[in-house]
């Protein structure tokens, strides 16, 4: 980390700068410049984003409140929000102002020490899904899970193998299916890392082989796999614990039967795993194959590190467009967190960081402990 890196480290500053030029391409609504209308896009947002990275705030009244302090005026909104303004501005904002945000991020991060290509020389993400709680008045937030009511918001995302880092992102109702979704996020050339539930729907492996994209699936145990050749398994492959590779296609009925299938059954500790894949051996090893879905883990540490670390708990908008924009500033959050760090932050760097927008710490003292904190974990993984 150098000091001028953590000089322009001011995380609210840096995303007005970024939504700026992201209203360029895409101007806000017409209503944002009505002239009475004092409130602008960008410190609503700007003052939201602030929400999320303070520990004291909790609410939106409890926000606004702070909104009338004079230092967040000065670096966040500009001048005193109300609750009624702050409560409207949500449905004229559209989600997508922050999707391009998050999208330029991404190729940011992208932009830093060159990552060697991976398996078959193609961008691999970890697709998965998480479920956040919403309030019980969030009506569209309903759904029936498990025979019960409740209230969810769903983020889906593409989390890139290489950076660690979110790609995509779809925010929806909990209700919908992740399998959906996914089809919207997908494109040619991509390679996907998916749980069993991304398995269900056999039909989908056809769409993803005829739009040019690689996958490596965990089956289902009831899965039917009808084999077809044994594939001959190499030193590598054995030593990464994989049992048998086989040529095969999946159901037990030919009109449900699936594209042509490699099927790789790899040995862990406390089970077989069941992973197919349409790359066949030249492209992609069947080692490789267990590799790959070994680092699926890696979305479900970040999902926590959003919920835990971050603490994106609760929401401080209730509509549809509220609840997607919050959930698209905490990636945004997350990206400029790890741009300015270097890594994802843990507890103690994210302490760090809330001490300094509490007005506690300063720039250089915040400076200093993360630079230790670094220190601390880059001995860690040498031992």
């Amino acid at each position: 980390m150098r000091e001028s890196d953590l000089r322009q480290w001011k995380l609210v500053e840096a995303f007005k700068h970024r939504l700026a030029l992201a209203m360029k391409d895409q101007p806000p609504p017409p209503t944002w410049s009505d002239r009475r209308r004092l409130l602008s896009c960008g410190d609503y947002l700007a003052l939201f984003l602030f929400g999320l990275l303070n520990p004291v705030v909790s609410t939106m009244r409890g926000l606004c409140a702070a909104s009338a302090l004079e230092r967040v005026q000065r670096e966040v909104c500009g001048r005193p929000v109300s609750l009624g303004s702050f409560s409207e501005a949500q449905a004229v904002v559209e989600p997508a102002l922050l999707e391009t945000v998050f999208l330029r991020l991404t190729g940011e991060s992208a932009r830093g020490p060159a990552c060697p290509p991976g398996p078959a020389a193609r961008h691999w993400l970890i697709q998965d899904g998480s479920l956040f709680d919403a309030l019980p008045r969030m009506y569209w937030a309903l759904w029936r899970r498990q025979g019960k009511a409740q209230s969810q918001v769903r983020l889906h995302l593409s989390l890139d193998l290489e950076t660690r880092q979110p790609a995509r992102a779809v925010v929806t109702a909990g209700k919908t299916c992740e399998r959906v979704a996914w089809r919207a996020q997908w494109r040619r050339g991509d390679g996907y890392v998916g749980d069993r539930y991304y398995a269900e729907n056999y039909q989908l492996f056809a769409e993803l082989h005829q739009a040019g994209v690689a996958f490596v699936v965990r089956l289902r145990d009831e899965a039917v796999i009808n084999e077809e050749e044994d594939l001959p398994l190499s030193p590598a492959d054995q030593e990464a614990r994989v049992e048998r590779c086989t040529w095969a296609h999946l159901g037990c009925q030919g009109r449900y039967r699936s594209i042509r299938l490699r099927a790789v059954w790899v040995r862990t500790p406390k089970e077989t795993l069941r992973l197919v894949t349409n790359l066949g051996p030249e492209e992609l090893t069947a080692a490789e194959v267990a590799l790959l879905y070994k680092e699926r883990w890696q979305i479900e540490l970040f999902f926590r590190w959003v919920k835990c670390i971050l603490g994106c708990r609760h929401f401080l908008a209730e509509s549809p467009e509220g609840a997607a924009l919050e959930i698209y500033l905490a990636l945004i959050a997350a990206l400029l967190l790890q741009l300015y760090t270097g890594q994802r932050p843990n507890r103690r760097m994210m302490e760090l960081i809330r001490f300094y927008f509490l007005g506690v710490a300063t720039l250089e003292e915040v400076q200093r402990g993360l630079e230790r904190e670094l220190a601390s974990v880059a001995r860690r993984k040498k031992s």
